[in-house]
């Protein structure tokens, strides 16, 4: 560890150290890949186009955009490139398919939420996106577009899920968006949820106001006064509230979900929440009269979740609910009937009915989105969309490292950081006995052995699970909520925390816990001004409802805890928990949610926490760092916009080199905290709630879009912030591991299967160009003894992709050195140069990944130099290679099959220049004048050497292969058939001199 610091210290005197920030061309060479899992998360978007009935759009709550054009067999994202990733619904005008809306904000209420920024629209089907406005609006959860004009749009702003403002309640534009006039307000704390156009009539307009809030503590939510179903039949220019027959506020009325019958827009449905009034209930007279139709709470309950009801296009009396399950009635909502669902609750948002086909539906559900074409006989896979919602991650010590996560909705996910056949599919993760909320632990030092949730022991091994928690049967003595820490101490890898009200520790597995803390939340608490009107004097006298939210063990002192509370209390105890001292910055007052405090690596005074303060309408950056135990802090959020964080992480090789993850992207700092810049790149924006540093790598769980890796982070560390010092820098590269890539040896999965993203196909060297060079640049890389290896240069062309018998699709991209202005990422594939031969490719393809067929050996694992030659300057850096982890060989065995395969390839490179010189001979004979007996003996002799020279050739080439198909001892059969090809090619070699002679 001393050497690899000393080394990047030195690496980053290429620079002063003066200014704040970098230049983002110095980095952004790197990239974020995704690396899955493939099940969808929850999805409240969703719209077909009926005019083409195998597209569809569905928006995905901090997923962005996703659209299919084949039913859902494949989806593919159409908004990353927008500032936010939160979305509530999609519209697509009925008169002009291209024209696209998205309201941004998830528009339901709940207290994982993400807000968003506004109305977006693409006039080219999602390929490129403007904001239009209602930026404040946050949380928009409807659209409406009139069917015979794409510039009249109707918009229901739902306004801050956590406190009062005035951008809320329906909006018209008339102008495609360009203006948008509020048409229906109430007040501060009532927006609108949902608005639809009657469409035989495009005056009329419905919409529902809901005075919905949620609370700055877990599960507080609370409904006004002026929730209610309204109408307008001048175009929005006045309204009416819809009351007869319909349960009041006062009744307990929150959230209404309504539909209009495509063939009688008379009759309209609606799900109610209101308690013991609450219900299905039909309209057959355009709203002026409600009847309840049927109470069952299983087809309207949890209406801040759960308000859809659709009526079929093509027959009134036909009409889905929506809810934990999809329901059906043909009897105009009198009786229900199962239509789609599963054990656990997939939980139901939205339904689609193509409108001139009603067997064609898209449902949009906590899982993802699915489609049938056949009225709902079978229905295509949500396992194909990347949009899984995490609220923590962590990684193992496993090689291939493994990535974990409860997954919202949906359950817990253990996923591979790579996997053995070039991508990273559904052979490559599973569930982990964790819950949805939770964290997700790995044994440090049994990586079959995990511990998830509130709290769960899981065995790789058996799959089997067992509940280990505190308490087997709880007592009400400690709390809980839907995120409770579980974590390994970095000191002692016996030593595992979990946490609710209190700090339990466990030394062996779970079998016995020790309460290491006091209950460590308030006792008394102010009320955030952002509670509004729904304060009351019962809410400071309610029982103790906060959790400890985070656990930070010291990574110097195992009796060094830190830990952070859900209702805004920083705690430390320096005794391993006998005592603990309250040292909460004064800044962070009642209910501002600690999400995330971090040890220092270095240092047991220091340590750095991530407030969240969404939860009390605060929408700004909140990160603060002390020095000294907590006696005082200090907020650093210098160059990070207003986002609320929701995690902090110092690395652990360069010291003041932190990550933050906000609602929308991840940041960096070199300076521990002063400055922050973004580390976005190529990843999408979603909300970030949490990352670690993984060996070299960051590791990301979202809370929309899955897990993303940013490989390789060495370029970060030997960043300095000041400006360069020399014009050309070459980045000392990563200890790299020689690994197999791709192992599959059977036919390709095709190219619709979903897949992450496995780590780059080899070495990863980083450089820095200042200007466009002036000439060649070069690339070097020489072994220990001074060797060259390999040689690459910007002047090399890429090869000529021969006639191929399969779809080019198939084919790997060419990297050529670059020689260009900025930042670049090469990568070597520790191999030797490939034999000048066509190229051809392996039936274990991988969809746009595939490589060429290896000609060439594998070099050994050592130690070695590459070298950057540009504008007639040298740079050079040494790097280790290292073997597979998981490969168990000896050195002298590895060394022999090294060998073994040089020989080969020597082998071949000798047969081809033979073969070389042999046509050549024939040639020359072809074209001079000679005795035609002479001439024909002459061929015969060359012929046979022709043919003795292609198949050693050919025994060579499979002897190659057999050597390195595999890093397994070499064979004794194999080992022969090499020394024998040896011997056949100097007699070979010997023949054709003596043949050249004569």
């Amino acid at each position: 560890m001393k050497l690899k610091l000393i080394a990047l210290a030195c690496t980053a005197l290429a620079y002063s150290s003066y200014a704040q920030t970098v230049d983002t061309s110095m980095f952004n060479s790197m990239r974020w890949r995704m690396i899955g899992p493939h099940r969808g998360g929850r999805t409240v978007g969703a719209v077909g186009v009926p005019q083409q009935p195998n597209v569809f759009y569905i928006g995905v709550n901090n997923g962005g955009v996703w659209k299919t054009t084949d039913y859902g067999r494949t989806w593919f994202p159409i908004f990353d490139s927008q500032p936010t990733g939160s979305v509530g619904d999609v519209a697509v005008a009925p008169s002009n398919p291209n024209i696209v809306y998205v309201a941004s904000g998830e528009g339901i209420q709940r207290p994982d939420l993400s807000v968003g920024d506004g109305i977006y629209k693409s006039a080219d089907a999602g390929k490129t996106w403007i904001n239009t406005g209602l930026k404040d609006g946050q949380q928009i959860g409807g659209l409406a577009i009139d069917a015979a004009n794409e510039n009249r749009v109707f918009a229901a702003v739902l306004g801050h899920p956590y406190g009062p403002n005035t951008e809320r309640g329906v909006y018209r534009t008339t102008d495609g968006g360009k203006t948008w006039e509020r048409v229906l307000y109430k007040d501060e704390n009532t927006g609108a949820i949902q608005v639809a156009i009657d469409p035989k009539d495009p005056n009329i307009i419905y919409a529902d106001l809901w005075a919905g809030r949620q609370g700055p503590w877990e599960n507080g939510e609370w409904n006004g006064d002026e929730s209610g179903l309204y109408k307008s039949t001048n175009g929005g220019n006045t309204w009416k509230q819809l009351t007869k027959g319909l349960p009041t506020t006062k009744m307990g009325l929150g959230r209404i979900g309504f539909c209009i019958a495509p063939t009688n827009s008379s009759r309209l449905y609606a799900t109610v929440d209101a308690g013991e009034y609450g219900g299905i209930y039909r309209s057959d007279d355009a709203g002026e009269t409600w009847s309840q139709m049927n109470k069952d709470e299983r087809f309207w309950g949890r209406g801040d979740d759960f308000a859809e009801v659709k009526v079929d296009p093509e027959n009134a009396d036909i009409v889905y609910t929506a809810d934990v399950v999809v329901w059906k009635s043909v009897d105009g909502a009198k009786t229900w009937k199962d239509f789609r669902g599963a054990p656990g609750g997939d939980d139901y948002h939205r339904i689609w009915i193509n409108p001139t086909n009603s067997d064609i539906m898209l449902i949009a559900a906590d899982q993802g989105a699915i489609i049938t074409v056949n009225g709902g006989q079978t229905f295509s896979s949500w396992y194909n969309q990347p949009t899984a919602q995490f609220y923590h991650v962590s990684t193992d010590n496993a090689f291939p490292y493994n990535v974990y996560g409860g997954q919202q909705e949906s359950g817990s996910v253990g996923i591979a950081s790579r996997g053995n056949d070039g991508q990273i599919t559904f052979r490559e993760w599973h569930p982990v006995g964790g819950e949805e909320y939770g964290y997700v632990a790995a044994d440090p030092k049994n990586p079959d052995i995990i511990y998830a949730g509130k709290i769960s022991k899981y065995d790789k091994r058996t799959g089997q699970v067992q509940n280990i928690s505190p308490e087997a049967v709880r007592s009400g003595k400690y709390r809980f909520i839907r995120t409770a820490p579980v974590l390994f101490s970095p000191v002692d890898s016996a030593t595992l925390y979990f946490a609710g009200n209190v700090i339990f520790k466990t030394k062996n597995g779970g079998n016995t816990w020790q309460t290491i803390s006091p209950d460590l939340t308030r006792e008394a608490w102010d009320i955030p001004a952002s509670v509004g009107i729904y304060t009351n004097d019962a809410m400071k006298k309610m029982p103790r409802r906060g959790v400890v939210y985070t656990v930070a063990p010291s990574f110097k002192d195992i009796n060094t805890i830190w830990a952070g509370t859900d209702d805004g209390y920083i705690q430390v105890t320096h005794n391993g928990g006998k005592t603990w001292a309250n040292v909460t910055p004064s800044l962070v007052t009642s209910w501002s949610k600690v999400s995330m405090i971090e040890a220092s690596h270095t240092d047991i005074n220091t340590a750095y926490a991530a407030v969240n303060r969404i939860r009390c309408d605060d929408m700004h950056a909140h990160i603060y760092k002390t020095t000294n135990g907590g006696k005082s802090w200090k907020e650093i959020t210098t160059g990070l916009p207003d986002d609320p964080i929701n995690t902090v992480r110092e690395d652990h090789i360069r010291k003041g080199l932190l990550f933050a993850g906000s609602e929308r992207a991840v940041y960096f700092s070199l300076d521990d905290g002063e400055h922050w810049q973004s580390l976005r790149l190529n990843m999408p924006s979603t909300s970030i709630r949490d990352l670690v540093i993984k060996d070299d790598d960051i590791v990301v769980g979202t809370h929309g879009r899955s897990f993303w890796i940013l490989d390789n982070i060495s370029p970060l560390r030997q960043l300095s912030t000041g400006g360069l010092k020399t014009p050309v820098v070459l980045y000392k590269p990563q200890t790299a591991v020689r690994v197999r890539w791709n192992m599959n040896a059977d036919t390709p999965l095709p190219q619709e299967e979903p897949a992450g993203e496995n780590p780059p196909d080899g070495a990863i060297i980083d450089y820095y160009l200042k200007d466009n060079a002036s000439s060649e640049v070069e690339l070097e890389i020489k072994d220990a003894k001074g060797n060259l290896v390999r040689r690459f240069s910007s002047s090399d062309k890429p090869y000529i992709i021969p006639p191929v018998n399969i779809p080019i699709y198939w084919i790997r991209p060419q990297q050529v050195l670059s020689a260009k202005q900025g930042a670049h990422r090469f990568i070597w594939d520790m191999r030797y140069a490939p034999l000048d031969l066509p190229a051809t490719y392996p039936m274990g393809a991988i969809y746009q990944n595939t490589a060429p067929a290896k000609t060439s050996p594998w070099i050994m694992p050592g130690t070695y130099n590459v070298t950057l030659i540009a504008d007639g300057k040298t740079f050079t850096k040494q790097f280790a290679v290292v073997m597979d982890p998981r490969v168990h060989i000896t050195s002298k065995a590895l060394q022999q099959q090294h060998d073994l395969a040089l020989i080969c390839y020597q082998g071949r490179i000798k047969t081809m220049k033979m073969k070389e010189a042999i046509l050549a001979a024939k040639d020359k004979i072809a074209k001079q004048p000679a005795d035609a007996n002479a001439e024909a003996t002459n061929m015969r002799t060359l012929d046979a050497r022709l043919a003795t020279v292609e198949k050693l050739n050919g025994t060579f080439a499979g002897l190659h292969d057999i050597l390195e198909d595999a890093d397994m001892q070499a064979t004794t059969q194999t080992i022969l058939a090499v020394e024998v090809s040896q011997k056949q090619l100097q007699d070979a070699e010997k023949k054709w001199e003596a043949l050249k002679i004569k």
